[in-house]
């Protein structure tokens, strides 16, 4: 009986799709409505997402505004994004807060390209790790008598095959991501 892979190649596909997901905070220069998405405030004393209680748009290539739905909640939502791990000072008219996106110097690009590397390595890694439990299963099923020798092998190559491939994904993102970085 051969491996089932289906199960690993899941995994694996939520592996990138978590990496994408962390890309997406790292801001490029560009306006991006996905720096705001984790950025939460203080609602009737609840931790609430900005994102589901404001309009959020990129105006321009430089712009994104945050239209509160209620604007009592104004002051709050500056607040928030003040102490948040943005990196943008958002200024406020009374009606709408503006985040304007600096142009990044060559040496701050350099270091985002550095922290996408590091977060392409941790998800090649977890790539890894879903291979390495992959084998391990085949390893028990082969010792417990489930499946002969060459049935393992088999099943060890499409597992390994898969990790290429989720491999060269992770390789082909981390590269998109590091030219969006580097492009003034």
């Amino acid at each position: 009986m051969k491996l089932d892979t289906k199960e690993f190649e899941l995994k694996m596909q939520k592996a990138i799709g978590a990496y994408q997901e962390n890309l997406s905070v790292i801001r490029a220069g560009q306006a991006n409505t996905a720096v705001l998405g984790k950025v939460m405030f203080e609602y009737w004393g609840t931790p609430t997402l900005i994102t589901s209680m404001a309009d959020v748009r990129v105006v321009d290539s430089k712009t994104v505004t945050v239209t509160p739905y209620d604007a009592t909640t104004l002051k709050e939502m500056e607040k928030a994004i003040l102490a948040s791990d943005v990196g943008i000072t958002p200024t406020n008219d009374g009606k709408i807060i503006r985040l304007v996106f600096p142009q990044l110097t060559e040496e701050r690009r350099k270091e985002l390209v550095k922290q996408v590397q590091k977060m392409g390595e941790d998800a090649k890694v977890a790539i890894r790790n879903i291979r390495r439990d992959a084998n391990d299963l085949c390893k028990k099923m082969k010792k417990d008598g489930d499946m002969t020798e060459d049935e393992q092998k088999a099943s060890e190559k499409a597992v390994q095959d898969l990790t290429d491939k989720y491999v060269k994904d992770v390789d082909a993102v981390t590269s998109k991501k590091e030219k969006e970085i580097m492009q003034i």
